[in-house]
């Protein structure tokens, strides 16, 4: 299989497009970052996820994890220069998302809402069957 395989590209994209990954790494975009500020940051997310999407992408090359030898010792996370340009070219859809979000949210409304009244007409068409 080669690098330019079309599922290869999927692999990638399975990797930087779960829930959680753009927003740590729009997180590292002004520079290094440690845990609990990311995790202060990137609201909703647990420490235990927090802790494997970081290990996920420091494993995939898009962060690099130092441990400071100070007192208290302590972890910063940084993106590497192939991290930087996954920011850069995230951005754009980052933005897009905030620019939408109450598009979306209302788009969502609207369907959940056509598509819940035919199934209440066919619970009362079926109960009223069901008394004839």
């Amino acid at each position: 299989m080669s690098a330019e395989d079309p599922c290869r590209t999927r692999e990638v994209l399975g990797i930087v497009g779960d829930k959680w990954s753009l927003l740590v790494v729009r997180n590292l975009s002004r520079g290094p970052r440690r845990f609990t500020e990311l995790k202060r940051a990137t609201t909703g997310i647990s420490q235990r996820m927090l802790t494997v999407t970081l290990r996920s992408l420091e494993r995939d090359g898009i962060l690099t994890r130092t441990v400071h030898n100070v007192m208290p010792p302590h972890v910063s996370y940084e993106l590497t220069p192939m991290g930087a340009t996954l920011r850069e070219a995230t951005a754009p859809l980052l933005e897009w998302s905030t620019r939408h979000l109450g598009d979306i949210e209302a788009a969502r409304l609207t369907y959940d809402r056509r598509t819940e009244e035919p199934s209440a007409e066919a619970t009362s068409s079926t109960s009223s069957e069901a008394g004839a």
